[in-house]
């Protein structure tokens, strides 16, 4: 391939999936809007118009959002690709004296404080313009201050050692250095999701045992219906940033944890708790995260493997605007373009978590009560705004869980 060639594949994909893009958001946009003045028939009596209303009004407003940031990042990934924007600033690092390593982490910083400056106004707006508008967010700006500086202290912390050596094997174990690669980002995977309940988690949120004995008595007998032992019950403050609800499961062995957000405690009843957590026992209990860390990882293996194949290619850096190759650029080049030719494959991994949610549903209802899991979600999308009226096939690009009536339904033959 030549790179003329391949200059014109990357801009026909990415003319694809841009204007796929575009178009599924403004199809959800109308889809809701045209939707706002009725509660769907599953729903009456259970949801006002008045919140039906507010969950459309919501989802709007981020669908917008989303519009106007899928255009900037178009046009900053072809300013900096075929408009030699990282052309550039490589060839200004360059200049610098003792380039080696350094180099390559300095172009990958470079790269990543632009990406950021360029979205921090959508950020801003999204968390204290949207979020606010519409009574979820609860984060001041000191607290996001000091959110931004320790997420950025483990990036260096974290990914400056990973990238260093992710550069350091690409250059010295020869062909292969791919499935090297692949070994050390798996390892720190699993490293970081090992640490991350007891050590990272700490550092943005408080964690205490819960404490009311009668939710705690009802959730011990669950456990032990479903075998499954925690090495302890948490509650988060998760309301300190925003007035959203969740429960999940973080760790693994000895570090494994349930959490609840303290907003779900507040807004659901002690049996709906209960069939929440039910649901996530589900997930355990059908080994849905091993799986998806299973598909994780062989997915990664097989970009690496391409990536391998690229990289010695003078046709891929030519064809999207950077004339010197090297494995920083190359591995920059490649994380940057490659979502642009795997958006249109959003369906699959979509369909894979849905298949893994009715799973997960279908096991709460048979240890707890499948109307408190509806009652339990009737809840958290009226209280959460979650729209009930997704366009059928923006849902199947973007979202995880099933559409709100089409989850409720399986839910309703179950009982």
């Amino acid at each position: 391939m030549t790179a003329y060639q391949f200059t014109l594949v990357f801009l026909a994909a990415l003319a694809l999936s841009t204007a796929l893009r575009i178009w599924l958001d403004l199809r959800h946009l109308r889809h809701v809007v045209a939707h706002r003045d009725r509660v769907p028939a599953d729903f009456f009596g259970r949801i006002d118009l008045v919140d039906h209303r507010k969950a459309a009004d919501y989802t709007a407003a981020k669908v917008r959002l989303g519009l106007i940031e899928i255009a900037v990042d178009t046009v900053v990934l072809l300013a900096l690709t075929l408009g030699g924007g990282l052309a550039l600033i490589d060839q200004g690092l360059r200049a610098w004296p003792g380039a080696g390593y350094w180099h390559g982490l300095a172009l990958f910083a470079a790269a990543g404080l632009i990406g950021f400056v360029i979205g921090l106004p959508s950020s801003l707006y999204r968390t204290f313009g949207i979020e606010a508008r519409f009574g979820f967010n609860k984060l001041t700006v000191p607290l996001w201050l000091a959110d931004l500086a320790k997420g950025a202290a483990l990036t260096v912390l974290i990914g400056g050692p990973l990238l260093f050596a992710v550069l350091w094997l690409m250059d010295v174990m020869g062909s292969r250095w791919w499935l090297y690669v692949w070994l050390v980002w798996l390892g720190t995977n699993l490293l970081v999701l090992f640490l991350y309940p007891t050590v990272i988690a700490p550092l943005f949120n408080k964690f205490t045992p819960l404490a009311d004995a009668a939710l705690k008595q009802r959730i011990d007998a669950l456990l032990t219906r479903c075998g499954f032992a925690p090495a302890g019950l948490f509650v988060m403050d998760g309301s300190k940033r925003s007035a959203h609800g969740n429960a999940y499961f973080t760790g693994f062995g000895a570090a494994r944890r349930i959490v609840f957000f303290d907003t779900l405690l507040e807004k659901l009843a002690p049996q709906e708790i209960e069939a929440v957590l039910a649901h996530e026992l589900g997930h355990f209990r059908h080994k849905h995260v091993m799986k998806r860390i299973a598909l994780s990882a062989a997915l990664s293996l097989a970009f690496l493997w391409l990536l391998g194949q690229l990289i010695d290619q003078p046709w891929f850096f030519a064809g999207l605007g950077v004339g010197a190759g090297g494995t920083a650029m190359g591995l920059l080049l490649f994380s940057m373009v490659l979502p642009v030719f795997l958006f249109p494959l959003a369906p699959l991994t979509s369909a894979l978590s849905r298949k893994h949610e009715y799973e997960a549903d279908a096991y709460a209802a048979k240890q707890t009560a499948a109307a408190d899991l509806v009652t339990a979600l009737v809840k958290l999308y009226r209280d959460n705004a979650a729209t009930l009226t997704p366009d059928p096939l923006h849902s199947l690009f973007h979202d995880s869980h099933p559409p709100a009536s089409q989850r409720i339904a399986r839910l309703h033959g179950t009982t």
